[in-house]
């Protein structure tokens, strides 16, 4: 299977398997979530759906994004800029995320005990913790050996 199939295969399929028709259009914000690397915008998509013959409207990226989004195929992030950003990952499975300042990439983090902070903190505070979410950011081992060489004196 092409690359680019495989890796909107579990996209199509959470959208599947939650009732929702695999229409064309949806197919094609697939294809471009797909072919992205790294955390990606709204604005990305209808940039670069707007490429594509024939264009892929700027109501079905937004829709299919939430669409993607409740069935837990995508996470939205929260970006240090303010902005936020979405990232593919597999349904049902909570985990957390450490994204590059610079380049975007993510990466899965496990709970690292996570989960006994949360408990704490229901117990200390008294709330029932329905749900939490971590994101981290700073720079990829690649940025940062980019980054490295960059700043390097020149010798000469």
């Amino acid at each position: 299977m092409h690359a680019l199939a495989e890796a909107r295969v579990p996209l199509l399929g959470a959208l599947d398997r939650a009732g929702y028709r695999l229409t064309g259009p949806r197919r094609a914000v697939a294809d471009l979530i797909a072919r992205r690397e790294g955390h990606f915008t709204a604005a990305d998509l209808v940039d670069d759906g707007m490429r594509r013959r024939p264009a892929i409207a700027r109501a079905t990226i937004f829709r299919t994004l939430e669409a993607l989004e409740g069935v837990g195929a995508i996470e939205r992030i929260d970006l240090p800029s303010g902005d936020h950003a979405y990232i593919t990952c597999e349904p049902a499975d909570h985990h957390h995320h450490v994204v590059c300042r610079e380049c975007g990439r993510a990466a899965d983090v496990d709970d690292a005990g996570l989960a006994g902070v949360v408990s704490r903190i229901a117990t200390e505070s008294g709330y029932r913790i329905d749900a939490h979410r971590l994101e981290l950011f700073g720079l990829c081992p690649v940025c940062r050996r980019d980054l490295e060489v960059a700043a390097a004196p020149r010798s000469g």
